[in-house]
């Protein structure tokens, strides 16, 4: 077992684990996995945003998890948490993207090599560990999070954000089949704030490339950077009978594919948030451009754990929001990331199935072009 070191990267502390196909570090602060480089044949491949401001200095009354802000980090509670949850007032995503973690262990048996942390939260009290497994030959990353002695209602999710090329359209984004799609219904960015949103608040949609803008037009968020100058948000909700859940993003100018995988009767919704420099306060000031947020979570959209544990529009179609967590009964979630290149020609993804043995995912674009990516499915499956 190895001890702790920590690695200043990008202006955080940082804890690094390593194969021959992943490299990746996690912030001590918060939790943040990123930056991620992945290692396939000849290529080095860096999916993940991190904040223009890393480095520099910042206000200090600017949020842990903004100063941080990288890669992806586990929310709990998820979203931005502005009203008391009986009397427990949650910052932004949570402690967990918020405060410092502990290292536990480092440790490589077989072919896989696993990072420990954990974090005891105060404001309602539990302990959750963090466990990132890199398999020997793997281009993914296997998260599992934790949560032991925690009672009542939460909301939770992973928040991954990837850095898209300027180029408009760039990237092509793809994903499992959602039973309902819906625009964020309040003000997502409000221009007395120098904040700007395009989408229409509260439309709702079927297929990605049918989505309402607030003019009357239609958008289509199959292809990525667009509307720039803009910040949106919507929500998927996904078919709990299906086996596993993914997203996919394929960038053909660059060969290769991200895409996520995860059980949808843990993780209910897929949030995509949009963020193509429409924030012109600080520390944005308009810069953050070409970024979009992957987010699987279960909850109710972004706004926190009072709106995700009430009443709401996705609990009242029994689309979970929230999970009743009791302290004899430890919650896990898991989840993979992962990239895998793609030949000349490849346009997008149409479906990505598991084999039999759950290892291995045979992903299929819109042409019919089929990759093999060894993946252990089973992980987020369970069987």
């Amino acid at each position: 077992m190895k001890k702790a070191k920590l690695t200043t990267v990008q202006g955080q502390p940082s804890f690094k684990i390593s194969t021959n196909t992943v490299e990746a570090f996690v912030t001590q602060l918060g939790g943040h996995l990123g930056p991620v480089t992945f290692k396939i044949g000849t290529k080095k491949i860096q999916p993940y945003s991190v904040a223009p401001w890393a480095t520099e200095s910042t206000d200090k009354s600017l949020n842990p998890i903004i100063k941080v802000l990288r890669g992806d980090f586990f929310c709990m509670p998820f979203g931005g948490n502005d009203k008391s949850y009986k009397g427990e007032k949650h910052p932004i995503h949570g402690e967990t993207a918020n405060e410092k973690w502990t290292f536990e262990s480092l440790k490589t048996q077989g072919p896989a090599t696993e990072m420990t942390l954990k974090l005891k939260t105060k404001i309602r009290k539990s302990t959750v560990t963090k466990s990132i497994t890199l398999i020997k030959n793997h281009a993914a990353v296997y998260c599992k999070h934790t949560i032991s002695g925690m009672t009542g209602p939460m909301s939770f999710g992973h928040h991954a954000m990837l850095k898209f090329p300027e180029k408009e359209g760039s990237g092509i984004i793809s994903t499992s089949r959602f039973l309902r799609g819906q625009i964020f219904p309040g003000t997502f960015e409000n221009p007395a704030n120098y904040g700007y949103s395009s989408l229409k608040p509260g439309g709702m949609f079927s297929s990605l490339d049918n989505v309402p803008m607030a003019d009357g037009s239609i958008a289509d968020l199959t292809g990525y950077p667009a509307r720039k100058g803009f910040e949106d948000l919507v929500i998927l909700s996904a078919d709990p009978a299906d086996e596993f859940a993914w997203t996919a993003i394929t960038f053909p100018a660059e060969g290769y594919l991200w895409f996520s995988i995860k059980n949808p009767r843990v993780l209910a919704s897929t949030v995509l948030w949009m963020s193509n420099g429409g924030r012109h306060y600080a520390p944005w000031n308009g810069r953050h451009t070409g970024v979009m947020g992957l987010e699987e979570v279960t909850a109710y959209f972004h706004y926190g754990l009072t709106e995700s544990a009430g009443v709401n529009q996705l609990n009242r179609r029994s689309i979970p929001t929230c999970v009743e967590m009791t302290p004899d009964n430890p919650y896990t979630v898991n989840y993979i990331m992962g990239v895998s290149q793609v030949p000349r020609g490849f346009n997008g993804v149409r479906s990505i199935k598991s084999s039999p043995e759950k290892n291995e995912l045979a992903i299929t674009a819109d042409n019919g072009m089929t990759i093999k990516v060894p993946v252990f499915v089973w992980f987020v499956t369970g069987t």
